[in-house]
């Protein structure tokens, strides 16, 4: 019968419909918003989007995004980004845009006392958990399109002193007595150096285990040899690891083959050939003074990697959430 043709044609066009946050088709555009938690911390967002987009420079970095403007979809996953020591929440804004584009909300933000501005608590890992545990409360309930968002499953995308970040809110546990005796064989090692700059004092781990997140990307993790089987013992969640393999600032083995190694769930392992440190930093835009953080080693082509490098975060999280 005719009217059952169309219902059929229309369940068909429903079915072929994306679905945000889903291995849907990229939406056109992507969203952001530049803001302050309630702490004062600078905090970017992206998001699914429609609108006109804008040339926005986010400090070293340069985005084509639409500024403001409400998400598109609703239950969208979220993911939280915890930066590298001395960074901003704009470093990994390439990896951001590529999971707004695919329906994620992507929400980063500038650590107090360990950034590029102000480096005086750099040392003080202890606060950076409960930093990231406090954006993720802020997301689920304060963000204006907080009602948006599908709160039963969040991931967290972390690097370097981030990735160290998102391993102990996820219920990691370090032991960062360990510390002592790493700095006595390794003195020239950047942390070593760092916390010879910078003493602190040894106090009880403030232990967090935000059992909200469901997933990790952990990307060249500082301090992985902190972590013992015991203190990963609940990181239970599946778990994408990054090592660059000409890493001069935390050389291996003791950083990602270490949480490797501890980790209870075999991870999704990825080692980069020829890929420094601090090339899982989004490349630079054109024009952006030559420091560091822009450099990358003859022969190693950054921006081509990172593009497989975030369809494989894509892809993971789409997987997972």
């Amino acid at each position: 019968m005719l009217w059952r043709s169309f219902v059929v044609l229309l369940l068909g066009i429903m079915a072929a419909l994306p679905k945000p946050g889903y291995g849907a088709a990229p939406p056109a555009m992507v969203g952001f918003e530049d803001i302050h938690l309630p702490d004062g911390s600078e905090t970017g967002i992206w998001y699914p989007a429609m609108g006109k987009p804008v040339s926005i420079v986010l400090g070293l970095w340069q985005q084509e995004v639409v500024s403001d403007a409400p998400p598109i979809g609703s239950g969208l996953k979220l993911i939280v980004i915890s930066h590298g020591s001395g960074g901003s929440f704009a470093e990994h804004l390439d990896t951001a845009e590529a999971l707004a584009s695919h329906g994620f909300v992507v929400a980063a933000l500038t650590h107090a006392g360990d950034n590029w501005l102000d480096q005086s608590r750099a040392t003080d890992v202890a606060k950076r958990p409960a930093e990231l545990e406090a954006l993720i409360d802020f997301m689920l309930t304060q963000w204006r399109f907080h009602a948006q968002l599908d709160a039963a499953q969040i991931g967290a995308f972390g690097f370097s002193a981030g990735g160290f970040t998102v391993l102990a809110t996820a219920g990691g546990r370090p032991d960062l007595s360990l510390m002592t005796a790493h700095c006595a064989a390794h003195p020239d090692f950047y942390d070593c150096r760092l916390l010879k700059a910078q003493p602190q004092a040894s106090a009880a781990w403030p232990y967090v285990h935000d059992t909200r997140i469901k997933a990790l990307v952990v990307a060249a993790p500082a301090l992985g040899f902190t972590f013992n089987r015991a203190g990963l013992a609940a990181v239970t969640m599946p778990v994408q690891l990054w090592r660059a393999g000409n890493d001069q600032i935390l050389p291996a083995p003791y950083y990602a083959d270490a949480v490797r190694a501890a980790l209870p769930r075999p991870p999704e392992f990825h080692a980069v050939p020829g890929a420094g440190h601090l090339d899982f930093v989004a490349p630079c835009m054109v024009g952006a003074p030559p420091i560091p953080v822009c450099q990358t080693a003859p022969g190693f082509d950054r921006a081509r990697f990172h593009q497989d490098f975030n369809a494989q975060i894509v892809r993971f999280f789409l997987q997972h959430l």
